[in-house]
């Protein structure tokens, strides 16, 4: 965890312009280019950036440094954004690729290897589910579709998605947890 983003936003909590500024500067180009992503607007993505900074100065979303990294969590509120943007907007998202045009928006390489390495744990895990879990996941945390609707879907009770949900976590956590262990 990177003690640097939580001092600062700790320091955006008492009101410190100077500390939001910081942490924009370093993490806007991800949240635009994970946000462009989603939304497949740049329009949208700027939206979904701003209205992330304005939680966090407005304190209407709390980090809790237990549940893990700073920059996940800042992740977590851009997702959320921009599926409340495209609801808003009644679009359905899509995972687009960046233009070349936008390219400069792109995180940086050090970014890219964390994400591909990540990404890599993660279908490598992801691999090892049922494949009723890697459906539910896939919906839930990809396609970003409610919990009810994946019930309405796939024509099954909201429990059972919710608990194929909760155990398919709890196995990625596991297997990302005992992966973490052995590089150490």
């Amino acid at each position: 965890m990177n003690d640097q983003d939580v001092s600062l936003y700790q320091s955006v909590l008492q009101g410190d312009r100077q500390a939001l500024e910081q942490l924009y500067d370093k993490y806007e180009k991800l949240l635009f280019s994970f946000a462009y992503r989603m939304t497949g607007r740049k329009e949208l993505a700027e939206e979904a950036v701003q209205d992330v900074f304005l939680k966090l100065w407005t304190k209407k979303g709390l980090y809790d440094s237990t549940k893990g990294k700073f920059s996940s969590w800042l992740l977590t509120i851009t997702r959320n954004a921009s599926i409340d943007l495209l609801r808003k907007n009644k679009q359905t998202l899509q995972m687009a690729e960046v233009p070349e045009a936008l390219a400069s928006q792109e995180p940086g390489v050090e970014e890219l290897v964390e994400w591909k390495e990540e990404g890599a744990r993660l279908r490598e895990a992801m691999s090892e589910l049922g494949e009723e879990q890697k459906a539910i996941v896939d919906l839930f945390y990809f396609q970003a579709m409610s919990q009810q609707s994946i019930a309405d879907v796939c024509q099954i009770p909201l429990g059972t998605v919710k608990g194929r949900i909760r155990l398919a976590l709890q196995h990625l956590r596991k297997h990302l947890l005992g992966r973490e262990g052995m590089k150490q």
